[in-house]
């Protein structure tokens, strides 16, 4: 069983920065690939980023590549998303997600844990 909390949601004006950050309980957390989706009201949650759990590759959607990094500190079992140049556009409820097995990242039938999400909005 993995457990994942986020956390560092909030309000910001557009332009403006966020660090969103998601702890995972487990002894090996550097073994899972970890992936950050968000879900807007009235929309399916979607893929926003991933970090692979062997080489620390890292993909992004197109809509956040240039403005959004994540990373991950093995030692304290914890994965950021630090956000930039944020949009309006960019609101909704952010989830992170634990991927123990597969490897694809990119859809959320591949990710086998999940946190309780935190809220971004982005005003305008």
């Amino acid at each position: 069983q993995v457990q994942l909390v986020e956390s560092g949601g909030g309000l910001v004006q557009a332009g403006g920065s966020l660090r969103l950050s998601c702890a995972a309980s487990g002894r090996t957390f550097s073994s899972y690939t970890m992936g950050w989706f968000r879900q807007a009201p009235g929309k399916e949650r979607e893929f926003v980023a991933a970090i692979r759990r062997s080489s620390g590759y890292t993909s992004y959607a197109d809509s956040v590549k240039g403005r959004f990094t994540i990373s991950r500190d093995n030692a304290k079992n914890t994965v950021y998303l630090q956000m930039n140049s944020l949009k309006p556009e960019d609101t909704a409820i952010y989830y992170c997600a634990a991927n123990l097995y597969t490897m694809g990242v990119m859809t959320t039938d591949q990710y086998d844990y999940w946190g309780q999400g935190t809220q971004v909005t982005v005003s305008s």
